[in-house]
């Protein structure tokens, strides 16, 4: 973005396909000013790269085009439930720290590499410190879908995750999901 306009919306609804400028490169911008904004894609694009790209560049949700006006005020309704406010730059838990401003990630001060999708299961679970999320409620929040795919991607980024980080640090509730604190 060539301005720097100041932000002041409750939630975006982006469409990709701009005039002169890239949604994509929209969405960067945004997210680099604003990282608890809310945004939802609105878009021809359909194909499933450009909805996995959209979400992994920071969008909430991705809704494509042709599209119903009920599901979009659905969406929004949905969006605008969810709770974005972050107090703070960092969370810390002990020795674990999570900036972000920068989307760093340390253990006892050490920089540990994070993908998007840890990055957001680490964020959803540290601003929910000590509550029990359900592994169906941090799929819908980190990956914007519910499918059996997402569901087997996520199990194996929380094994990755707790892998690299202090033994115990994501405790399991059986049948009823996880925490951290």
């Amino acid at each position: 973005m060539k301005e720097n306009v100041p932000i002041n919306n409750d939630l975006v609804v982006l469409d990709l396909n701009l005039p002169k400028l890239d949604g994509m490169e929209v969405l960067n911008a945004i997210r680099k000013d604003n990282v608890e904004l809310p945004i939802l894609i609105l878009s021809a694009r359909s194909e499933i790269k450009d909805k996995i790209q959209g979400l992994d560049e920071g969008a909430n949700d991705y809704l494509t085009k042709p599209f119903h006006f009920d599901e979009l005020t659905a969406r929004v309704r949905a969006l605008l439930r969810r709770n974005f406010q972050i107090s703070g730059t960092k969370l810390e838990i002990g020795d674990v720290t999570l900036d972000t401003t920068t989307k760093t990630f340390t253990v006892k001060g050490s920089t540990v590499s994070l993908s998007k999708k840890e990055y957001g299961i680490m964020a959803y679970l540290m601003l929910r410190r000590g509550e029990t999320v359900s592994a169906q409620k941090l799929i819908e929040s980190v990956w914007e879908s519910d499918s059996e795919e997402m569901e087997k991607s996520f199990y194996v980024h929380i094994s990755t995750l707790r892998q690299k980080l202090p033994k115990g640090f994501i405790k399991n509730v059986r049948r009823q999901g996880y925490y951290v604190g």
